[in-house]
C-alpha cells in the first residue's frame, strides 16, 4: 500500500454511522493514510450509507458525483446499511469501485491494495445472518461530542424497518470494553459522550456471543456514571418500552447523565402502532413522559414520528397530531414514510399519496417549532451549563445546555469545547437563546 495516500469520508444517517466512520478512519490512519475533508482532493473516498429513508438512498449518487468532480480518478468505496441491502445496485453506480456489506466494512483496508479504477464495482457482502459478532466503535475529532457505540443490530420486527436486514441481530459490546472506550475518549479532552446503537435499551443481549442478557442498560449507565473525567453523558434514542423508571431515576440523580431523552413514538394512534408492530401502546408512552416530567421538569424530550404510514387516514393522523399537541414534549423529528423493499409494510393496503405525506409532515414540523419555542421560553431565567461547538456560523458560536437548549453568542474561538455556567436571558429572532455568563 502506497504511503501517505489521502482518504476522505462522507457519512449518511445516524449517530451510529458517525461512530463507525470514525473508527474506520482511524484504521486508515494506522495504515499510513492522511485523512482529508470530503471536499478536498483524495485518493480514496469512502461513503458510509444509510437505508432508513428513500432520500438517503437518492443522496448516494449525488455524493459520488461530488467526489468525482474533485478527483475523477479517485477510488470510491461504499459501506454501511444500503451497501448491505442493495450491494449490486450500488456497484452499478458510475464511479463506484468497491461495495462492502455489514461485516466487511470494518476490514476495508484489507481490500484497498490496488487503487485502480474498476469498470464495475467489486462487491463483498455477507448473508445478514453472518453479522452476528460485535465490532466496537466511537468517534473522536469529528465533533465537540463523541458518539460511543454500545450496541448493534435489532431483534424487533417493525413492519416499516430495514435495519434488522442491514445490521443483523441485536448484540452488545462488553461492559469492560464500553468503559475502556469511555475512558479513552475522556482522555482526549472531549467533554460529552453520546451513547449510541440501533436499540440501546436492549444493551446486554449478545454481550458474550449468546442471546441472554449478561448486563442491562441500567447496569451500563450506572457504571458509566462512575467513570471519572467524563463531564457529560447523553443517551441517544431509546425505545419507550425499554426506558425503565429506574433509568429515569438514575438520570435525575446522576453526576454526568444529562436531562435529555429522545424517545421514538412513530404514531399516536394505537391502531397504527399495532400495524407497525411496535412493542407498546401510546398509554405507555404517556407514562414515560409523565415519569420524566415528575423527576426532571426541566428535561428535554424529543420524539420521532412517522407520517403517511399505510392506513393512516385523516382521522388517524389527527389522532397523532392532537396527542402530540397535548403531550408535554420539547421537539419532534418527523419522517415521511418511505416504502422499503423486503419490509412487511411495503405490501400494506391504504397507501397514502406522497403529496398528503408532505402536507402532514409540514403540519407536524410546524407543531415541533411551537413545542421547541414553548420549551425554550420555559427555560428563560434558568441557570444552565453550556458546551460550546467548534464552528463559526455567520459570526456566532453555538452550544447546547445540558437539557438541549441551543444557544448563541458572538464568535469567540476560545469558547470551543469549553463548559460555562450561564443564565438564559432571551430568545433571539432566529429562535436561538441568548445568555449571560455566570463564570
Amino acid at each position: 500500500m502506497n504511503a501517505r495516500k489521502k482518504v476522505a469520508f462522507y457519512t449518511l444517517g445516524c449517530k451510529l454511522n458517525f461512530s463507525e466512520t470514525s473508527t474506520i478512519a482511524r484504521d486508515f490512519i494506522n495504515e499510513g493514510f492522511d485523512r482529508v475533508d470530503f471536499k478536498e482532493n483524495a485518493d480514496i473516498y469512502v461513503i458510509n450509507t444509510c437505508s432508513v429513508t428513500e432520500n438517503a438512498d437518492k443522496r448516494f449518487k449525488t455524493i459520488v458525483k461530488q467526489a468525482q468532480n474533485v478527483n475523477p480518478d479517485a477510488f470510491i468505496a461504499a459501506v454501511g446499511c444500503y451497501a448491505q441491502l442493495k450491494p449490486e445496485e450500488l456497484a452499478t453506480v458510475d464511479g463506484v469501485d468497491l461495495v462492502l456489506g455489514a461485516t466487511e466494512k470494518f476490514k476495508i483496508t484489507d481490500y484497498i491494495n490496488d487503487l485502480s479504477k474498476n469498470d464495475f464495482g467489486e462487491v463483498h457482502s455477507c448473508e445478514i445472518e453472518d453479522a452476528d459478532f460485535y465490532v466496537g466503535s466511537y468517534s473522536i475529532g469529528d465533533r465537540t461530542r463523541a458518539f460511543l457505540k454500545v450496541q448493534d443490530g435489532c431483534d424487533y420486527k417493525c413492519t416499516y424497518c430495514t435495519i434488522p436486514l442491514a445490521r443483523g441481530i441485536s448484540r452488545s459490546d462488553t461492559m469492560d470494553n464500553v468503559l475502556k472506550n469511555a475512558k479513552e475518549i475522556s482522555k482526549q479532552g472531549i467533554k460529552e459522550i453520546v451513547l449510541t446503537g440501533v436499540n440501546i435499551g436492549d444493551y446486554g443481549k449478545g454481550e458474550f456471543g449468546n442471546k441472554k442478557h449478561e448486563h442491562t442498560f441500567l447496569d451500563l449507565v450506572t457504571e458509566l456514571d462512575k467513570v471519572e473525567g467524563i463531564e457529560r453523558l447523553r443517551i441517544s434514542s431509546i425505545e419507550p418500552n425499554l426506558l425503565k423508571n429506574e433509568t429515569i431515576e438514575l438520570v435525575s440523580n446522576s453526576r454526568a447523565f444529562v436531562p435529555h431523552f429522545h424517545v421514538p413514538l412513530q404514531s399516536g394512534s394505537n391502531e397504527l402502532l399495532r400495524k407497525m408492530k411496535r412493542r407498546y401502546m401510546r398509554e405507555l408512552y404517556t407514562d414515560r413522559v409523565a415519569k420524566i416530567r415528575e423527576v426532571m421538569p426541566h428535561a428535554s424530550i424529543g420524539v420521532d414520528v412517522i407520517v403517511g404510514f399505510p392506513g393512516e387516514t385523516d382521522e388517524l393522523f389527527l389522532d397523532t397530531y392532537n396527542y402530540l399537541s397535548d403531550l408535554d414534549i420539547s421537539y419532534l423529528h418527523v419522517f415521511s414514510y418511505s416504502e422499503r423493499d423486503n419490509t412487511e409494510a411495503a405490501s400494506f393496503d391504504g397507501v397514502v399519496p406522497k403529496n398528503v405525506r408532505t402536507k402532514r409532515s409540514k403540519m407536524l414540523r410546524g407543531l415541533s417549532a411551537k413545542k421547541r419555542r414553548a420549551f425554550y421560553e420555559s427555560q428563560i431565567g434558568s441557570k444552565r451549563t453550556v458546551l460550546f461547538e467548534g464552528e463559526n456560523k455567520q459570526g456566532y458560536i453555538h452550544g447546547f445546555t445540558e437539557n438541549y437548549v441551543k444557544v448563541k453568542a458572538p464568535w469567540n474561538p476560545e469558547l470551543i469545547n469549553t463548559l460555562h455556567s450561564v443564565e438564559l436571558t432571551k430568545i433571539d429572532e432566529d429562535g436561538l437563546v441568548r445568555f449571560d455568563f455566570l463564570n
